[in-house]
């Protein structure tokens, strides 16, 4: 029997799924109609750009550093191009280690070299070009470049190096450069100044060279390359050229500067002279000192050890950062709070004994000085005189007067990591002690203050910036190294602005009396042995200043302790006394006597800053002997030892 078949009912479901296969066909149509718009039009700037990207690359053009001088234009940092043998971890395809062994068989690749970049990779990411090898010679490069293809991941890059030419000699004002750490591109990534260091490895660390960071560091450019799907460069499309970074030239004398730290010799201690006029730094020293050439490819372990755990620690800037009692320097500045206050007049006298008691407590002076006013004060360094003033004055009062001067406070000088020091006061003892008992102020403490002892202590900077504000009639200058700076596409010199100085209203009369009181102690004082013959009249105050405490009921005997325990030799100075151009503060550490150990160190550089003389070699022999009193032998003349004073180490 034959079925009858439904033609109408199958036409219907004929057409149904004609009618679905189309619709599908629509929507996918419509799908990729609109999926050609969106990459088409809507995506189309974004897509050309990853194209472009593909196509090109842009490579970042790291500036030239500027360089660094001193006032004269001797070069104190400088720059040299050489080659470099860099890896990328990420592009190896073997273990580090292995890939290392087999540069080795073509250059040498020492164990100094292996620790370097370890330490470089734990601060760097996987996929930065880190050295294996600086400054390859021409011989070892052509001996890769010819191995080349044996070593995916590995490239010869020139690159630019910073150089210090003169070595250790004002290391700790220059300070160096060292390797962008993740913790520098942290801040540089949170700074306004993030894409200028695009391609830059290196960035100023310590001194000037950090101070200064984005002056010396220039403009990144930038190189626009096509580039083939390699990877390899094929031409060059567009090019930004970077610009330099500007030169600045310092206030120090770096002959002077090289001087000084000579005359040290192995001792250690620190010497700041500042023009009392504008507040240049003249010479900014702290000995022992180091290399600074030694940061910048990155410090072996061994030598870092050496450096940091040194007894003699070459690596604390003591002009900077170390802090000493002032001793008796201390007393011209009491001598002028005494007559700004009205605690004493110059005729005031009082009858030194030889000592001086307070509440039971007896504070000795060494010898009796009888009847002294303030000028004898100062000149014969009585300590029953300031002994007194001090329990007069009381501590709050004597801090409200030295900080205007800067005792105790940040000076505002253009380096970082400056210590502010300890000018004490109730308020400083009660912030500073957690037990009750120890954040109360005793009478007895206020006693030593008067002779420079006690809580007192300040840096060198602190006590040449006080001393040379008192040498400019109370003018107080901020202290500054950076003098100038040099464009460097015009090389045009403009000096860096300063502020104006700021009058601390001292009464001229009392200025002058201090003044003259510092020149007694030249001409009939403490250093009258080392100054009395000088060719230029000047003032000063010596100081000597306890290292450690050893209680007044025992004698100081400086054989008996160890030589760190020993007691600081201090020494300040400004000279001419007419018209002063020169102010100095120095210290030896644990050399006892100021007037046998600092006064002669600042005698030379008086003669060299004043009468342009440049001591003999047996007197710098003797000076670092600890020996020398006033000049001995012939001197010579600073212009006829240029060469010799800057020749590089």
């Amino acid at each position: 029997m034959t079925e009858i078949r439904n033609v109408e009912a199958e036409l219907v479901r004929f057409r149904v799924r004609l009618a679905v296969v189309a619709l599908a066909v629509l929507v996918a149509f419509g799908l990729l109609a609109w999926r050609l718009y969106h990459l088409q039009v809507v995506r189309h700037d974004d897509l050309a750009r990853q194209a472009e990207t593909n196509r090109t690359a842009v490579v970042p053009i790291v500036p030239h550093r500027g360089e660094i001088l001193d006032r004269n234009g001797v070069v104190l940092a400088t720059n040299y191009k050489a080659y470099t043998l860099e890896i990328t971890p990420s592009r190896l395809g073997r273990p580090v280690d292995e890939a290392i062994d087999a540069i080795g068989q073509v250059v040498e690749v020492t164990a100094r070299d292996r620790k370097r970049f370890k330490r470089l990779q734990e601060d760097s990411r996987n996929f930065e070009s880190l050295p294996i090898r600086m400054r390859l010679s021409d011989e070892e490069v052509a001996r890769f470049a010819a191995q080349r293809y044996r070593f995916p991941g590995v490239e010869i890059k020139a690159r630019l190096f910073r150089q210090y030419p003169l070595g250790e000699t004002g290391a700790h004002v220059v300070g160096y450069i060292g390797r962008i750490n993740q913790k520098d591109k942290e801040r540089i990534e949170d700074s306004d100044d993030a894409a200028n260091y695009r391609g830059t490895d290196y960035i100023g660390k310590l001194g000037v060279e950090a101070s200064y960071e984005n002056v010396l560091h220039g403009t990144t450019g930038v190189e626009q390359m096509e580039t083939s799907a390699g990877g390899r460069a094929v031409r060059r499309l567009a090019s930004h050229p970077s610009t330099p970074g500007d030169s600045i030239r310092l206030s120090i004398d770096i002959h002077l500067q090289k001087l000084i730290e000579e005359m040290y010799g192995e001792r250690r201690g620190a010497l700041v002279a500042i023009d009392p006029a504008n507040g240049e730094i003249l010479a900014f020293v702290s000995k022992p000192t180091y290399d600074p050439n030694l940061f910048v490819d990155g410090i072996d372990h061994e030598t870092w050890d050496e450096l940091n755990n040194s007894i003699d620690k070459p690596l604390l800037n003591r002009a900077l950062r170390g802090t000493y009692p002032p001793g008796s320097t201390y007393k011209p500045f009491m001598g002028l709070a005494a007559l700004e206050t009205g605690k004493r007049t110059p005729g005031t006298t009082i009858l030194d004994g030889g000592s001086w008691t307070f509440a039971g407590h007896t504070f000795r002076s060494g010898h009796a000085l009888g009847a002294v006013d303030l000028y004898r004060s100062i000149v014969k360094s009585s300590n029953v005189y300031y002994y007194q003033l001090a329990n007069d004055m009381g501590v709050n009062a004597i801090h409200d007067f030295m900080k205007p001067l800067g005792f105790g406070q940040v000076t505002g000088i253009d380096i970082p990591g400056e210590t502010r020091g300890i000018l004490p006061s109730t308020d400083w003892k009660r912030a500073t002690y957690k037990r009750p008992e120890q954040q109360k102020w005793y009478g007895g403490e206020t006693i030593s203050l008067g002779i420079g002892q006690g809580y007192n202590n300040f840096t060198m900077l602190q006590l040449a910036s006080a001393t040379a504000t008192l040498a400019a009639g109370g003018v107080r200058h901020v202290p500054h190294l950076v003098k100038a700076r040099q464009d460097a596409l015009r090389q045009q010199l403009a000096d860096v602005p300063q502020p104006p100085g700021q009058n601390l209203g001292y009464r001229p009369d009392n200025v002058a009396l201090v003044q003259r009181a510092m020149v007694g102690v030249t001409q009939e004082g403490t250093s009258r042995g080392v100054f009395g013959n000088a060719p230029y009249l000047s003032g000063g105050k010596t100081g000597t200043a306890q290292a450690v405490s050893i209680g007044q009921k025992s004698r100081y005997d400086a054989a008996r302790l160890a030589e760190h325990q020993r007691d600081h030799s201090l020494y300040i100075a400004f000279a001419p006394a007419q018209q002063p151009r020169i102010a100095v503060a120095a210290i030896v550490e644990n050399a006892g006597f100021g007037a046998a150990h600092a006064a002669p160190l600042v005698r030379r550089v008086m003669d060299y800053w004043l009468a342009g003389i440049y001591p003999s070699e047996a007197d710098i022999a003797a000076l670092q002997r600890g020996q020398a009193g006033p000049p001995i032998g012939a001197p010579r003349r600073v212009a006829d030892m240029v060469r010799q004073a800057t020749a590089a180490p």
